[in-house]
């Protein structure tokens, strides 16, 4: 399967005809990613404060899977003007589709649709892009395979949708499935059927010692000890604590008053955000909301968790919008998280606009304000 995976900012070219052309349109740009037939790039922002994508395709046309409009075929790159000012941060192509994911989680799509791979409703191709899952939760990963004509998307949510060729039969609109990955699709709809992962048909009856652990978590039966929090219980195991973070390790001392207590009280954090932390230290995983992602970001900070602290930050880059990108923005800043700052930063930017209307923006204290202010004016943001 061939992913873009989501980045910052991009440029994608289509390419299969002459290299010298080509080699003069990159030389204006920066890294390459290759995906087949694709090049996506980082753009040089013109003007220098915009993040905004520049798509350009050229080559076999016929089934419009350039997104220029037309179904003539291109010998010199030529830029999708129905993606003018929007940020892509993932695009995937299949046989003769394409699908694009913009940054405020809106899928794109264009090209062939024989079996029904745009998702549109019908099966008549799409020469310009189409924005499709419109009634949908906010989109978060897009999938294709160059080798068949499926298509596959993951929303917030974590539900997976696929549409398009399935075993034979044409699915025209996004399907619900039961996967919680889009890789699972192509294992199980795709012709040929493709996977990343060996598969098992052998049943096993045993647990991993992953495995147990995350059955254990909140088992009144084995735990030794209790949090209250919010006037809720969570059970947990006081060595799987130690073992896990060094926070606990040190409260578990025989000189520290927790030592000796089987329940302890929680007042600084919520019950949702406490609860997932603990989980987190028995499955490796978080489950929380954008919104609670932003407290458990707080306590991953105050208890030194930084593989914690970037889990959260996936969270809240794939929950961000106009209207809480600078709450997000502030709280970055606040917990001194570099990497989400800029993101948001460049997300605010790019919508600045809509940002500087929503609530937040205005309610933000004066300090923090004129600091973005600033460091905007210095990109160039309010120029005409």
């Amino acid at each position: 399967m061939e992913r873009f995976l989501p980045g910052a900012i991009t440029t994608v070219v289509r390419w299969d005809q002459d290299l010298q052309q080509i080699s003069q349109l990159l030389e204006k740009l920066q890294t390459v990613y290759i995906l087949r037939g694709w090049l996506a790039l980082p753009v040089v922002r013109h003007p220098p404060w915009l993040y905004w994508t520049m798509v350009y395709g050229w080559g076999y046309n016929g089934n419009g899977q350039l997104g220029l409009g037309n179904n003539g075929n291109q010998l010199i790159p030529i830029r999708v003007a129905a993606l003018h000012r929007v940020c892509v941060n993932q695009i995937v192509c299949g046989y003769a589709h394409t699908l694009a994911l913009t940054d405020e989680g809106l899928l794109y799509a264009w090209g062939a649709n024989t079996y029904g791979q745009l998702g549109t409703g019908n099966k008549n191709n799409l020469l310009s892009p189409a924005h499709i899952m419109v009634e949908k939760e906010r989109v978060v990963e897009i999938a294709a395979c160059h080798s068949s004509h499926t298509s596959a998307a993951k929303t917030q949510g974590g539900h997976v949708y696929m549409w398009g060729q399935c075993r034979g039969q044409s699915v025209i609109l996004p399907h619900l499935t039961h996967f919680s990955c889009t890789d699972d699709v192509f294992a199980c709809f795709a012709t040929p059927a493709v996977s990343w992962r060996l598969l098992s048909v052998e049943h096993e009856d045993f647990l991993t010692v992953a495995e147990s652990l995350k059955k254990e978590f909140d088992s009144p039966e084995s735990a030794d000890l209790k949090f209250r929090i919010d006037g809720k219980y969570i059970h947990v195991h006081k060595a799987v604590l130690k073992i896990r973070c060094e926070h606990f390790r040190s409260m578990f001392q025989s000189y520290w008053k927790e030592d000796m207590k089987e329940v302890i009280e929680i007042d600084q954090f919520s019950y949702p955000v406490y609860r997932a932390f603990l989980q987190y230290l028995y499955t490796d995983t978080v489950d929380l909301p954008p919104e609670d992602a932003i407290g458990l970001l707080d306590l991953a900070t105050s208890y030194c968790e930084n593989r914690l602290k970037k889990l959260c930050q996936h969270i809240i880059k794939r929950g961000i919008t106009v209207e809480n990108a600078f709450s997000l923005f502030s709280a970055a800043v606040r917990y001194d998280a570099e990497d989400l700052e800029e993101f948001c930063f460049k997300f605010c930017v790019n919508h600045l606009t809509e940002v500087t209307q929503t609530a937040a923006f205005w309610q933000m204290d004066g300090p923090l304000l004129k600091e973005f202010i600033a460091k905007a004016s210095k990109c160039g943001a309010f120029k005409n």
